[in-house]
């Protein structure tokens, strides 16, 4: 396999170089990784000589769930697992593939033994987040609105930035930026630790924005960088003595460390 894709309309185009021309009745199948429930595709006829081919499958009638699903070829009860050397990532079309409201989002990557695989999450609008800093007192956040169907354009959104610290319901927020599905926002870390002086702890923040249904998580999940709890370490300020960090959850959430 020398390019894979999966396009805006949730279809997954192959491109396959190949020692023989594909034979009549073979399917594509997809299996997930960890159920081992699969789901074929008969592929069209090909042409009698051809070496190479192209593959487009609609990926939405499959019912595929989240996941990770490898891809195989197999005629007549034979199967081969798909080899790629494509890497299938780029962020600027994840970026674009995110502009869309969806219930989930498909992507298409090459395994590190070198293999054709589709990975799915469920989708829901989130924050996405792609630069976090401490400046001058303040936590500072930059990003990209995910799934919500806004345009990317001009258009201005009223938005908030909330933190919100569930263990004892304290809460600050600070008005944000948002330009089309571009957001910028900042909030005191003078003001957070005021709103909990007597507590260490988590604090989880969020986006509201005017127009968008349900407050919006912050993290990180339009790139290639998985577990980003162990990979992605910031710096520390210190206020007042103590000590405030981000950090990543488990499922890539950004959090706010606040103390030992």
């Amino acid at each position: 396999m020398t390019d894979s894709e999966v396009t805006l309309a949730d279809v997954l185009s192959l491109r396959l170089a190949m020692e023989e021309p594909l034979k009549s009745g073979t399917e594509l199948v997809l299996r997930h990784r960890t159920s081992g429930v699969e789901r074929e595709v008969t592929l069209g006829t090909p042409g009698a000589v051809a070496r190479e081919a192209t593959v487009a499958v609609s990926l939405a009638p499959l019912l595929l769930t989240a996941g990770r699903w490898d891809a195989y070829l197999r005629h007549q009860g034979r199967r081969n697992r798909l080899r790629s050397i494509d890497p299938g990532f780029s962020l600027d079309h994840l970026d674009a593939y995110a502009l869309c409201k969806r219930t989930l989002a498909y992507r298409s990557y090459r395994t590190r033994n070198g293999y054709l695989a589709l990975k799915i999450d469920d989708a829901a609008p989130v924050a996405e987040v792609r630069a976090v800093w401490f400046r001058e007192g303040r936590f500072e956040v930059t990003g990209l609105l995910a799934y919500t169907g806004l345009e990317d354009d001009d258009s201005r959104h009223e938005a908030m930035l909330a933190l919100q610290r569930r263990q004892t319901g304290a809460r600050v927020s600070a008005n944000a930026t948002v330009q089309g599905v571009r957001f910028h926002a900042a909030v005191s870390l003078v003001d957070v630790l005021a709103a909990d002086p007597e507590a260490s702890g988590t604090w989880e923040p969020s986006l509201e924005v005017d127009g968008v249904g349900e407050p919006l998580r912050l993290g990180g999940w339009l790139d290639d960088v998985d577990g980003k709890r162990r990979r992605l370490h910031y710096p520390s300020a210190r206020i007042d003595g103590v000590p405030i960090k981000p950090s990543y959850t488990a499922d890539d959430e950004l959090r706010i460390e606040v103390g030992g």
